[in-house]
């Protein structure tokens, strides 16, 4: 008997999308889109029928919009929901709507056109569906499925690895994050606790362009530490955090006794732009014992390398525990290779970090 595929219900308004989305998933032998709907209605018959691992999900819909019909579906069947977007600044404060009601992930609609984004995107919308499949949704545990073995580039291809223990302490210290899947919603978590005056953050978080500008609006809302989209040249300091750009590498980087950020173009890295593993990797070149690294929930490896790194350069490291993390992916890579000095609930990281900073 075969393993057991990953069964997608692509609901978007456009046929072109449908079919699009349809040829890229179904390229993966994993993966078998069961159905296509044009709106939420004929998705909700669909689903009567059966239901899916996945549903990739349009923002805008006739009839019913993908956030209407993605908060009735979590209250009624509660099934992983991945919102698929054009590259809007305005859409992305939607899809910023349809994660607090219970999306696990977001991803653009593929541009046609434009050969070099298909490629990348094909990649990483299969990548995203199927770590959406083994996201825990309202209780569900996520069901085990091997996923077969891709090439993909490490942090090599952007910067070197750390020569040895980083430079010798300074008074400030600086944290970096690491999330995926799952990650929105938990690094709200995290940085709401934050007291005004916490060390200087910065965060790879997976997520498109654009997407993380509304994320970084929408958390400065909410917490006592200012948050913002990363620049080139951003300082790191004391009571901000800095979210990396959505299709953007971020590395830390050290000038006397302050550390800023570069924020630059390159490959994918792990399968990612911004890639954890390259964030981390700065951090352990350029802050050493100087640094804190956090990794949370999130599907793949990304981080996991980079985070040992840190360590060994001197860094405290933290991961997500598997009971908290929406998918235990990243972190249990990390634990694996023995790179995480502690393992906490998603509650005790923001306590374990400050510890950590203030040691």
């Amino acid at each position: 008997m075969g393993a057991h595929k990953t069964r997608v219900l692509i609901v978007d308004d456009s046929a072109t999308v449908r079919q699009t989305m349809k040829a890229i998933l179904e390229e993966d032998p994993g993966i078998e889109v069961i159905a296509t709907a044009a709106d939420p209605f004929a998705a909700a018959r669909c689903i009567q029928s059966e239901v899916p691992d996945v549903i990739t999900l349009d923002v805008e819909m006739p009839r019913m919009d993908g956030i209407t019909f993605l908060r009735k579906l979590m209250s009624q069947c509660p099934v992983p929901v991945v919102m698929c977007s054009s590259l809007t600044e305005e859409g992305s404060e939607a899809l910023m709507q349809a994660l607090e009601a219970g999306a696990v992930d977001v991803i653009l609609k593929p541009r046609m056109g434009v050969a070099d984004h298909l490629n990348e995107a094909r990649d990483m919308i299969r990548e995203v569906v199927k770590g959406a499949a083994r996201a825990r949704v309202q209780g569900r545990r996520p069901a085990v499925r091997p996923l077969e073995p891709q090439a993909k580039l490490t942090a090599d291809a952007v910067l070197p690895p750390p020569s040895g223990r980083a430079m010798s302490r300074t008074t400030e210290m600086v944290v970096c994050i690491g999330a995926s899947t799952g990650g929105t919603e938990a690094l709200r978590e995290v940085l709401e606790v934050l007291p005004a005056n916490a060390p200087g953050i910065v965060i790879v978080q997976h997520m498109p362009e654009h997407f993380t500008r509304a994320f970084a609006r929408r958390l400065d809302s909410l917490c006592e530490v200012s948050v913002k989209e990363a620049e080139d040249g951003d300082t790191v300091m004391r009571g901000h955090v800095l979210i990396a750009p959505g299709g953007k590498h971020t590395m830390l980087e050290r000038q006397g006794a302050r550390y800023l950020v570069s924020v630059r173009d390159g490959p994918l890295v792990s399968r990612h732009r911004p890639s954890v593993d390259v964030l981390f990797r700065s951090a352990a070149r350029s802050a050493g014992a100087n640094a804190v690294g956090v990794i949370m929930t999130g599907m793949g490896d990304d981080g996991a390398r980079g985070l040992l790194e840190m360590k060994e350069a001197g860094a405290r490291t933290i991961a997500q525990d598997e009971a908290s993390s929406i998918v235990f992916g990243m972190p249990k890579e990390a634990i694996a290779r023995g790179a995480a000095d502690r393992v906490v609930t998603l509650g005790g990281i923001a306590r374990e970090m400050l510890h950590a900073a203030e040691r």
